[in-house]
């Protein structure tokens, strides 16, 4: 079964959206600085932040600076008229991307789309993941291990470990998976989200890193290898006509209510 979906915050995001990709209007739009309430469920608290970088809205997910810095937040009240001392505010220092437009199709627990431009990884990681630090350094490296997407005892795995990444598998934790010319993408969520990245190649995966402290496959890899096995034999067999080979995209039908569904009040969904 697939859908086309339409989702966008507001009329004025769009119409910001249309400004900003139009080469001929050199007229950025003017942000509205304010002062807003960010409600955190998991600490069930409520703080005021300055906003000086983004066009918010009532019900917009976003990260901030301070004590809650890397926890995500839901903007609950907006305040245009204020004045206060910059000194005792902390900023908004980033927003999750929840418009969408592209067709989906439903595979299992997790929607996929073949639409390149309509949920990209960078796209979902802002659901998850505060900014990074502009001044944090990453370095990454891996071997030359090859082994069959169908046989992943080929991982070299502990049993302890497969076992738990299996538990990560049932429980829904890979939230997010891009194959984008053979480059995978994953973003498997846990402590904290983790990004899981591969090559896929006929079936064969090469160049497994997770950022996890643990030395070794791990299990979020090992999630992640079930996880793109099951959606891969979905479109087998029940997609036939997908074409998958230069790009695929797969979220959690619970993060894409989550982010998507709930956090709009406006678009199309159309079922076929």
């Amino acid at each position: 079964m697939g859908f086309k979906i339409g989702f966008t915050a507001e009329t004025e995001h769009e119409d910001k959206r249309i400004i900003e990709n139009t080469p001929e209007q050199k007229n950025v739009p003017i942000i509205k600085k304010s002062v807003v309430d960010v409600y955190f469920s998991d600490r069930h608290l409520t703080c005021s932040y300055y906003n000086d970088n983004f066009d918010l809205k009532r019900g917009d997910i976003v990260y901030v600076e301070g004590k809650l810095e890397g926890k995500r937040g839901r903007v609950v009240d907006i305040n245009y008229n204020f004045k206060i001392k910059l000194s005792d505010y902390k900023r908004v220092i980033g927003v999750a991307k929840t418009d969408v437009i592209g067709e989906f199709h439903l595979a299992g627990s997790h929607f996929i789309t073949i639409d390149e431009g309509a949920l990209t990884y960078e796209q979902v990681a802002t659901w998850f993941k505060a900014p990074d630090n502009e001044e944090e350094e990453y370095v990454s490296s891996s071997g030359d291990e090859v082994f069959n997407l169908n046989d992943l005892s080929g991982m070299n795995i502990k049993n302890e470990v497969a076992e738990r990444g299996h538990e990560y598998y049932i429980e829904n934790c890979v939230v997010y998976i891009e194959l984008n010319h053979g480059k995978g993408r994953v973003l498997v969520t846990g402590s904290k989200t983790y990004d899981v990245e591969f090559f896929y190649k006929d079936e064969d995966i090469t160049g497994l890193v997770c950022n996890c402290y643990c030395t070794g496959s791990c299990k979020h890899e090992f999630a992640t290898m079930l996880q793109l096995r099951d959606i891969l034999a979905i479109i087998k067999n029940e997609y036939p006509f997908v074409d998958h080979n230069d790009y695929l995209a797969a979220v959690s039908k619970t993060s894409f209510f989550e982010f998507v569904i709930d956090g709009n009040t406006k678009g199309t969904f159309t079922m076929g």
